[in-house]
């Protein structure tokens, strides 16, 4: 019997978790645990590379973010479900490999030049968000993943692991393979401002949210800019809300609204309040488990640690070959 591959990935516990979330990595992960030897894990340390100065919530994020995992589809029978700060080796691995890691090779990482733009109210001038892919990498050899789920513009982050793995095995013997990245196509699915959806612009979906919200927030989506009024006839190529109802409406019914649209027969009020009540029935079971495993935080904290002794296990065995190839 051929042993499936690995792959490994993670969430930073920011906040709530979105329809973004969910057609980005989620559904995604949900497929690929049938198929790969699966290790997911919330990345807590990551996230105080840019919320150090408020870390109240991390704990409640870290929780919140299982239950969302465990509602949507991810198992604890077929993954490997951990958080990273409950396996103490990681810092150990990242440590060690910042040894061996050239300062060139983080300052050129395009992610780091993006957020110091996009989080310039954040004071992010330290050697921790610096050496984050340092982290990263870590996170993906100590498993000995083969790959990693990425979107395209993720692909870097993947490279930069695989030139520290080739740096390590250069310097100390062979002990990690270079995990490759694993292209993951995702739906096109934007905020209610049609820029990417995320917490800090104020413009997501929550999976936590209630039918009334997701009605209240449906209703405030923007449509076609050009459309002024019923009578206007629309363009459904650039109505962010037609883009759902490409997910969350059945054909027939899109077809309708795409004829009715184009010819000035259904405004973009009924259009919307006809997609919320399809995303409605959609996240109906994920809602449900969501009750099921929030009256159940017992439940939930056996998960968390069950997975993290997995992981630590796994961890262990790495850590002995990483000193052995070392020599201390």
């Amino acid at each position: 019997m051929v042993a499936k591959k690995r792959i490994l990935s993670g969430m930073r516990p920011t906040g709530p978790l979105h329809l973004g979330n969910l057609h980005g990595a989620l559904l995604n992960w949900i497929d690929m645990q049938d198929k790969y030897d699966c290790f997911f894990f919330i990345a807590d340390w990551h996230a105080l590379t840019s919320d150090y100065e408020n870390t109240g919530k991390i704990s409640g994020f870290v929780r919140e973010m299982m239950i969302d995992w465990l509602s949507v589809g991810l198992s604890p029978e077929k993954s490997t479900l951990f958080v990273q700060s409950h396996v103490k080796q990681h810092a150990e691995l990242f440590l060690l490999l910042s040894m061996i890691t050239p300062v060139p090779w983080l300052e050129r990482n395009p992610t780091y030049k993006d957020q110091i733009v996009q989080l310039s109210s954040k004071d992010l001038s330290t050697f921790g968000f610096l050496g984050y892919p340092v982290l990263q990498a870590a996170d993906i050899i100590m498993y000995k993943a083969n790959g990693v789920p990425v979107g395209i513009d993720q692909v870097p982050h993947v490279e930069i692991t695989r030139e520290i793995a080739r740096r390590f095995n250069h310097l100390y013997g062979k002990v990690f393979p270079e995990p490759d990245s694993i292209l993951t196509q995702t739906p096109k699915i934007l905020g209610t401002d049609r820029r990417k959806m995320s917490k800090s612009y104020n413009n997501a979906i929550y999976l936590a949210d209630s039918p009334d919200i997701i009605r209240k927030t449906v209703a405030t989506m923007i449509t076609d800019p050009q459309r002024a009024r019923k009578s206007d006839p629309g363009n459904p190529e650039v109505c962010n809300v037609f883009e759902f109802h490409k997910i969350y409406t059945d054909s027939q019914t899109r077809q309708n609204i795409d004829k009715q649209c184009r010819g000035a027969q259904i405004g973009c009020v009924e259009c919307k309040k006809i997609m919320a009540e399809n995303l409605i029935k959609a996240l109906e079971p994920i809602r449900e488990k969501r009750h099921y495993y929030t009256a159940k935080p017992d439940l939930v904290e056996e998960i968390i640690e069950s997975g993290s002794n997995t992981a630590r296990e796994v961890a262990r065995q790495t850590m002995e070959q990483v000193l052995k190839a070392i020599g201390i």
